[in-house]
């Protein structure tokens, strides 16, 4: 964090509603992120990132200063959405460039628009097959580069739970994507030998 943040920081602890709202204006963007890209609706994202925002509000002056106040802040946000993806059952993490939730300001051709839906929708699809945790840990890690310690930090979890959590996720990812390509190719030759000619 800045010096300005930091003090901003230490104002809002001392009851500053003024200093807090610059802190919300500093981090809106990573939060709403974050929250974007564990529940997969803007709305949604909208709803939780306010929602993170009103509780570390709330629990500001009970803030431990010697942790960092981002891996705080998105805890907050973490475990709202996990929550929220526990209730609701419903998992769509787009796959875009960090830090960055609108279109990317060049406009793709239509056959790399193609390619790059396709790809997102896969990996949409894996990644709705993780338990939230596991979701959240990959995300945090792959979109945000958080450290196994800040992951550890955000979720209550051990760096070594972490460690197997991303290892576990690596390797059902892995598998799903193999069973995925394996069937498709089946279907693909199985439409391939329908269209052949019967001699």
């Amino acid at each position: 964090m800045q010096e300005t943040d930091l003090s901003w920081l230490a104002s809002a602890q001392k009851g500053n509603s003024d200093a807090f709202t610059q802190l919300v204006e500093t981090f809106q963007r990573p939060v709403y992120n974050l929250c974007y890209r564990m529940l997969g609706d803007a709305a949604e994202a909208e709803d939780a990132a306010q929602e993170t925002f009103m509780r570390a509000y709330r629990s500001i002056k009970h803030y431990d200063n010697s942790r960092p106040f981002p891996t705080w802040l998105m805890s907050i946000a973490a475990h709202y959405c996990i929550d929220q993806i526990r209730k609701r059952r419903m998992a769509l993490v787009p796959i875009e460039d960090m830090g960055n939730a609108e279109p990317p300001d060049e406009v793709p051709g239509p056959e790399m628009s193609l390619s790059r839906s396709e790809e997102q929708r896969a990996v949409r699809g894996l990644l709705n097959q993780l338990s939230p945790i596991d979701r959240a840990a990959v995300v945090m890690y792959y979109w945000y580069d958080f450290s196994y310690e800040e992951i550890g930090n955000a979720l209550s979890l051990t760096e070594s739970a972490v460690k197997s959590r991303l290892h576990r996720a690596r390797r059902d990812m892995a598998k799903m994507m193999m069973d995925q390509r394996a069937q498709a190719q089946s279907i693909k030759g199985a439409a391939h030998g329908e269209q052949s000619p019967a001699y």
